[in-house]
């Protein structure tokens, strides 16, 4: 046996043995299906939400496998000579005419799958929602709704992902696809609104912004447009987190001083804790049970008097609640001036709120403080409910510097050396900073 021959044989012993020759992975350059049909644009819908996907974009999601194959049944048939191995020639010289007149090249395109997912979730971003209860106010003494409920959607990720694949590497049957999803019901979805048991103010909690600048200003009217006509179920206990949602540019927020980490910095929705300190003394006077309430690291004057404040940040620390009440509780929140008011409506049970308090029971020369107050809850029969007490435990406001805010000259008599020298020094880091970040 010859060179040639003793070669020959090996290749035609190769290819006879192997069913598929894989010889291109992807070819990532733009490609349209079924053998060139071109790929039309797509419009697809999510509930009342339209997008259109151009073909650009649809043929990125496309990528295309090619195989040459042995079979008897077939002739000589190369789509693109590039793909036999070395060159045509070389195949024509090497394998005797029984053999390459056996072969072919089959280009078979597929749908990106990932790119597919991808698109999908980022839509998902987009249009998943979650439920919103319906919200109500009080008019001529009657409960009536202000905004309608709405349901929650979630895209289903999995049968839309098998839609799109297909309709990429298929031509569809319309250029339109409705897209599948799952609707979520709100809680709270009444028509008939009076029938709640809401007849009259129960409590009422107020605190005054004055003095703030505007941003925190913007922020606490978005805040507290959010828990306007909110319900609360007999029993449930109330998250001020849960209904607050994202707190970002997007939903309405601006920059503004917050105190976090042991420092005090501009972020978005700086002032939302106005309104959850608001809300948490309309509690305490509508006699309801405290689950979770955090004060501030220091004292702040928006929240004055000191000792009946509510921090909140998500997810945590939380302001929760019980409604211990018979009946649904209706928020209704206000702001006239710099006063932000929040007055809880539900059905008078008899029951009597006494606050003693808030006293400071303790101040420092570096304005730290503690102060107490204590919430007792009787009920119509005079019988305890509630006997809960309120301790709040302050920084030094020195110890969170900002720029512009108050400084010291001297060393409280309450902070040792190294206390002042640290001090000291973060005002100094602090100055080189904002000079440094002036234009």
């Amino acid at each position: 046996m010859n060179t040639k021959q003793s070669f020959c044989f090996f290749v035609v012993f190769f290819l006879t043995t192997t069913a598929t020759l894989t010889l291109a992975a992807e070819n990532k350059t733009p490609v349209a299906v079924n053998n060139g049909d071109p790929v039309t644009t797509l419009t697809i819908s999510v509930d009342q939400y339209t997008e259109e996907i151009s073909s650009e974009t649809l043929n990125k999601w496309l990528v295309q496998k090619s195989n040459l194959e042995v079979s008897p049944t077939y002739q000589t048939e190369f789509e693109n000579i590039t793909y036999c191995p070395v060159s045509k020639n070389f195949c024509d010289f090497s394998l005797p005419l029984s053999t390459s007149g056996h072969l072919k090249l089959v280009s078979q395109t597929l749908a990106n799958q990932e790119a597919v997912k991808a698109y999908l979730e980022d839509l998902a971003r987009k249009v998943n929602r979650d439920p919103v209860d319906a919200k109500f106010t009080v008019t001529d003494g009657k409960v009536t709704t202000f905004a309608e409920a709405q349901d929650g959607l979630t895209l289903d990720l999995p049968n839309n992902l098998e839609t799109l694949l297909t309709a990429v590497t298929t031509p569809p049957t319309s250029e339109k696809i409705a897209l599948r999803y799952d609707l979520k019901k709100p809680a709270i979805n009444y028509s008939e609104v009076n029938n709640l048991g809401i007849s009259s103010v129960i409590g009422e909690g107020t605190s005054n912004f004055k003095g703030s600048p505007a941003n925190r200003i913007h922020n606490i009217k978005v805040a507290t447009a959010r828990y306007n006509g909110v319900l609360i179920k007999p029993g449930e206990e109330f998250s001020f987190v849960s209904y607050l949602g994202e707190v970002d540019a997007e939903h309405g927020y601006l920059p503004e001083l917050v105190i976090k980490q042991g420092v005090t910095e501009p972020e978005f929705g700086g002032g939302i804790c106005q309104v959850s300190t608001t809300a948490f003394r309309a509690a305490i006077f509508s006699g309801l049970k405290i689950t979770a309430r955090k004060n501030h690291a220091y004292p702040v004057s928006y929240y004055s008097p000191q000792g009946m404040d509510s921090t909140v940040y998500i997810p945590r620390p939380d302001l929760r609640f019980i409604n211990n009440t018979p009946s649904y509780i209706l928020i209704q929140a206000k702001i006239v001036g710099t006063v932000l008011t929040f007055s809880f409506y539900g059905t008078d049970d008899g029951r009597k709120t006494n606050v003693d308090g808030p006293t400071i029971t303790e101040r420092q020369p570096d304005g730290a403080l503690k102060a107490s107050f204590t919430q007792l809850v009787v009920d119509k029969d005079g019988k305890e409910i509630i006997k809960d007490v309120f301790n709040s435990s302050y920084a030094s406001p020195y110890k969170y510097p900002h720029p512009g805010g108050p400084t010291l000259s001297v060393r409280p008599s309450n902070w040792s050396e190294e206390e002042w020298k640290n001090y000291k020094k973060t005002l100094s880091d602090m100055a080189k900073a904002t000079a440094k970040a002036k234009p």
